[in-house]
Parts: structure tokens; sequence; C-alpha cells
């Protein structure tokens, strides 16, 4: 399929949470998607003009990735496991975009009191002497879950749509089905098996692997978007921090900030004279910190004699190279 064409194609979600959420991801990482016509399936990314954005159904995202008709794809981890069929083409770049988190259980109604686990189930399914009606959208991922907790004899019925409502009315006995907050469920006098969960999920960077083994523009694509990826994921658990500080010299400021706990930085901190008209030795340090302790940061420099404290969002921490370019070239070698 490669072989017919020679642009390069990012396919996003359509529909849903997942697609606002991968535009928003995208924004945030300085590749915001332009898409003059929202009736368009097709759009592109100013900063990266040689590739072309096209927008699918989160599951045909996986399907058009595996055959090679698209190179790249954001979708979630859930629709990987379920379409992506072992398949070796598809190749996952990074699995952990940080947004569009859910999980796959297996759900009951709530008046089934006595059913809280699969061996429950299992048990529930030998006193009806029947199989169990199962509606969900996974037939994989649940006909492979159920197998494993002994339960072979389960009728799958593929849903589309509302699933909370197939118990209610009859046609399954119970769901599988993706869950984010739960209230949907509560809603609908629903409640997930504790031994039910049968995927974690979230968004993810999958590629074709034959494009990026036999197109270099495209394994080069797939190196810079990881470049960006992973510079905005790494910057968005930190932010910057800067303070002014009195002392003999950047190394004697740099020695009491080593005696903290947190205000090292990433690498140690940097540090500048102040020009003030005040006189005197003053000079500015800049820090690294994890945004969980920067209440403990703030506390440490001011413990040390800092003041005027600056906090200031990061928008990007590149590394030399990231993980995630490193471990695509190790797969791209099996």
């Amino acid at each position: 399929m490669t072989a017919d064409r020679n642009d390069i194609r990012l396919a996003l979600p359509s529909k849903g949470r997942l697609a606002e959420g991968s535009l928003d991801f995208l924004a945030e990482a300085g590749l915001r998607v332009h898409k003059p016509n929202p009736r368009q399936f097709e759009a592109t990314i100013p900063a990266m003009p040689e590739l072309t954005v096209l927008f699918q159904r989160a599951g045909d995202i996986v399907v058009s990735v595996r055959d090679g008709s698209i190179d790249f794809g954001i979708t979630g981890w859930d629709m990987v496991s379920e379409h992506g069929g072992g398949n070796a083409e598809i190749l996952t770049l990074h699995q952990e975009l940080g947004f569009g988190h859910c999980t796959l259980n297996v759900i009951v109604p709530e008046s089934w009191q006595d059913i809280r686990s699969m061996a429950a189930l299992s048990q529930f399914r030998d006193r009806v002497a029947r199989p169990l009606r199962v509606g969900t959208k996974f037939l994989n991922l649940t006909g492979t879950f159920f197998r494993e907790h002994g339960l072979e004899n389960t009728r799958l019925i593929k849903a589309e749509g509302t699933l909370e409502v197939a118990p209610a009315i009859g046609y399954a006995d119970l769901i599988v089905d993706l869950v984010s907050t739960g209230t949907t469920l509560r809603d609908n006098r629903l409640s997930v098996l504790e031994d039910g969960l049968i995927l974690t999920s979230q968004a993810c960077l999958v590629a074709h692997r034959g494009s990026l083994r036999s197109r270099p523009e495209v394994l080069a694509m797939a190196r810079q978007l990881l470049e960006f990826i992973e510079a905005h994921l790494r910057a968005a658990s930190n932010v910057a921090v800067y303070a002014n500080m009195r002392g003999e010299s950047p190394n004697a400021i740099a020695e009491r900030m080593f005696k903290q706990s947190v205000i090292g930085g990433l690498q140690g901190p940097t540090i500048s004279p102040v020009i003030t008209s005040r006189g005197g030795d003053w000079y500015a340090a800049h820090i690294i910190v994890r945004r969980d302790q920067l209440v403990q940061a703030i506390a440490e420099l001011r413990a040390i004699g800092g003041s005027g404290v600056v906090v200031t969002p990061v928008t990007y921490i590149f590394e030399e190279e990231p993980a995630a370019s490193r471990a695509m070239l190790d797969a791209l070698k099996d």
C-alpha cells in the first residue's frame, strides 16, 4: 500500500473525547492542526507542512495503519489491542500520551448483589445452565478474557451505540464496556466486577512498520513527532522557577541549593549575576522543578535567602535523544 503514494499521513479520531483530546494535545505540543472547514476530513499541521492529517473513526485508524494506507495514527490503546490482531506491521511509538484515560471492564446489573467477581459469574452461569449473553464492542478482548476465567461457553453480542441499556431491555445479561468516570454506570444501576478489569487505556501513537523501514522520510517524520511529543510530555510535569539570591559567588549559592531536597534542578541550577542600583552580590538562580514539588521548592529557596520568586510553565524539555526514538529504532532492527 505504501508504494502507491508518496505523501505522509497521520490519522486522528474524527469524533468523541479522543478527537478533542488529540487536537488539544497536538496544539499544546506546538503542532496545531489547521482545519479550515469542520466538514473536511483532511487537514494540515503548519509546523509540519509535509504531513497530511486525516480524520477517521478510532477503530478504523488501527486498521488503516495495519494495512499501510496510513503511516501514523493517534487512537486509544483499547482500539489497538482490539483491532491490531497482534499484527507485526503496527508499531507502537508511544503508548502513554496522557489523555483519553479509561478502562475496559466487565459490568453487571447492581441487582446482582451476590455476583462481584468472575468466579461468582462462572457459578451463576452454571446455575442458569445456559451461555451468558455479553454485549460489547470488544469481541476479541472480551472473548480472550472470559476464556482465561473459564467462561468459554459465552455468547458475545456485538453491539454499537449505548450499551448501558442492554441488560435493562434484555438483549444481554451483562456488558463489557469502557469506563471513564463511572457516572453513566451509576445512573443506569450498573457496577463493575471487582476483578473484571480487562484493560487500562489512554491515547497512543502508532505507526506502520513497513513505512518506517522502506521510506526514510517517514522515519524522519517519526523522529520529529517523537521529539516534540516527548519534550512536551516531559515539560508538562515541570515548571521553571527563578529567584534572586545574595551570595559571595555562583558556586557558593549553588552549594547552598545542593544541600536542599528539590532545588538542585535537572542538572544543577543556572546562576547569573544581577545588575542592581543597590549594589551587593546578587544573582539570579534558574531551576526546573516538578510541579508536585513546587511548594517545597519555594520554601527551600526562601530558607536559603531566595526572594522575588517567579514561576512559569515550561513548553518543552528536549533531551539529546528521546527514549521513544531509541526504542523505535531498536524495534525496527527485529
